[in-house]
């Protein structure tokens, strides 16, 4: 006789059925077909076909439309607090196993569905865990998780002063939640009153603003990407655009380039960049430069070729598939524009961070670009996002960044 389970039901059609055995963790609102009245937004559910067989259990809410997000596939597990630290060991010992160790003060801890916490992101800096909750289920634990995960690391050795939150997001409201951010209260500890955090990423020192940087306050995915790009850089004279707080710029400059020019349209970002380039004795190599790239690059154009070495890392130019082909025509102009500027034998580093924008889109609009700029595109390497950041094969946004380096020829 099959023991009696504790959770309500949630029952799916064929295709939530079929989306789930390839590995997806979503359930849909559309494929849901019935649901157990008992069942609490933000607790927990069983998963089960139309036939009745367990598929999962996983967060309920009703106000999403990400209805059900799974936790686990295993009927036997029991989600108490040994579950949570075994999870969040499971986390921790991966990053330990496939990163240096002095990589270890500023990285990606938990990676939401990829490490098996859906709605959830943990980024370290330094003794600050940056923390976004954006799944009900997560916000409705996090009493009991955060500790945890404060207590696994510190067990480590790992010197953890507090945890910040920074829920300062409208995504959040789709799942129900009000924005908010500030120090989250570990038990029987005081709020810490840090301002800052000091990392050292690839040998470059940064002061992140973790309460109000974009994000959780630095982006950490291109850690790798950016010691490729520092690897190419020695006597070149590289243009940086969309620098944002200069991280690939000053890669560069270390890595001995003659001098960098680092291009944002925000000043508070441009700003952010010389600064840390002053940090780090760059301020010599390194220009910073408030411009509109979309204008600059045409301006750039009109002038005798100076740059050798060119960066595109833009922001986002779609989050959803209603405006994918506006975002490639984006995405297709810088590209474009750049390779025209480079002479040939030149470099072009070239990026997107959105997951609609897919590796295939990308490549085509890539080859495109490169016939009607006249050139051909020598590939030196094609990159992904920093191993902190898992691609979880079946769940395709975990597979969003898109990273190219290649000689124009």
């Amino acid at each position: 006789m099959k023991a009696e389970r504790p959770y309500p039901q949630v029952r799916v059609t064929r295709k939530g059925e079929r989306a789930l055995a390839a590995g997806h963790p979503w359930v849909y609102a559309a494929e849901v077909t019935e649901a157990d009245e008992s069942i609490r937004d933000g607790g927990l559910a069983d998963i089960v076909s139309g036939k009745g067989a367990y598929l999962g259990t996983g967060f309920y809410n009703s106000h999403s439309l990400i209805r059900c997000r799974l936790l686990s596939r295993n009927a036997n597990d029991r989600f108490d607090d040994a579950f949570w630290q075994r999870r969040v060991q499971y986390a921790w010992d991966y990053r330990k196993s496939v990163m240096q160790p002095e990589d270890l003060h500023c990285c990606r801890v938990i990676f939401g569905e990829a490490d098996g916490f859906p709605g959830l992101t943990v980024d370290r800096f330094g003794p600050v865990l940056s923390v976004q909750v954006l799944s009900l289920g997560m916000e409705r634990i996090q009493e009991r998780l955060l500790p945890i995960l404060t207590r696994v690391l510190r067990q480590d050795g790992q010197d953890i002063a507090g945890i910040y939150l920074r829920n300062d997001v409208s995504l959040r409201e789709k799942e129900g939640l009000a924005q908010n951010k500030g120090w989250f209260c570990l038990p029987g500890e005081p709020e810490p009153t840090l301002t800052g955090a000091d990392i050292v990423e690839n040998g470059i020192r940064y002061r992140v603003d973790f309460i109000n940087g974009q994000k959780t306050g630095f982006f950490l995915d291109q850690k790798y990407n950016r010691q490729a790009v520092a690897r190419l850089s020695r006597g070149r004279t590289v243009l940086d655009c969309f620098t944002h707080t200069g991280s690939f710029a000053l890669n560069a400059a270390k890595g001995g380039a003659k001098h960098v020019t680092a291009v944002d349209v925000s000043e508070f970002a441009v700003e952010c960049a010389a600064e840390n380039a002053r940090l780090n004795g760059l301020e010599d190599v390194m220009e910073c430069r408030a411009a509109n790239v979309f204008d600059l690059l045409p301006q750039l154009e009109k002038e005798p070729k100076k740059f050798d070495f060119i960066i595109l890392d833009p922001p986002a130019f779609t989050k959803s598939r209603k405006t994918i082909d506006s975002a490639m025509a984006g995405y297709k102009e810088i590209n474009y524009r750049a390779m025209k500027l480079l002479p040939r034998g030149g470099y072009l580093a070239t990026c997107s961070c959105s997951h609609f924008a897919s590796t295939e889109r990308f490549m085509a609009m890539l080859r495109s670009a490169a016939r009607d700029a006249g050139v051909q595109l020598r590939q030196i390497e094609q990159r992904q996002q920093c191993c902190d950041h898992p691609i979880l094969w079946g769940v395709e946004e975990t597979d969003y960044l898109k990273f190219f380096l290649f000689q124009v020829v």
